[in-house]
């Protein structure tokens, strides 16, 4: 399910960051949850791994239509993601704004380049500073 064929005796530090990335999430899917909580999935990750471990989440989850949480601070990564993006203000976090996101699944890499997430990007990125 997350692409690790051939690695199945290999030892953690035999594997890359997003190898071990895979191995987090299909712990995750091994134990069945009924809502997968993501904290900074792919935080650590270099630009190129995380972007395949988006493709990769997002093609997992399409198969298993598990609702998913998904925190964090990559404005791109929460908009291609989610169907929802919850903005948070600053301490003690309250909503400050929701933000639905009317994109076509699957979504692939051009997503990005549309006006509608250009848009929505833009929006996040006033609503938490960013620009």
């Amino acid at each position: 399910m997350v692409g690790l064929f051939g690695f199945e005796d290999s030892l953690p530090k035999e594997l890359s960051g997003g190898m071990l990335k895979r191995v987090k999430l299909a712990r995750v899917y091994a134990a069945n949850p009924e809502v997968l909580l993501l904290d900074e999935p792919f935080g650590p990750l270099g630009a190129q791994t995380s972007a395949t471990m988006q493709y990769e989440l997002q093609r997992i989850w399409y198969e298993s239509k598990k609702t998913a949480l998904l925190v964090t601070h990559n404005i791109e990564e929460a908009i291609f993601l989610s169907d929802r993006v919850v903005i948070l203000s600053k301490r003690p976090a309250k909503i400050k704004k929701i933000l639905e996101v009317d994109l076509s699944r699957p979504r692939k890499k051009e997503v990005k380049l549309s006006s509608k997430f250009i848009k929505l990007k833009h929006e996040v990125g006033l609503e938490v500073g960013y620009f």
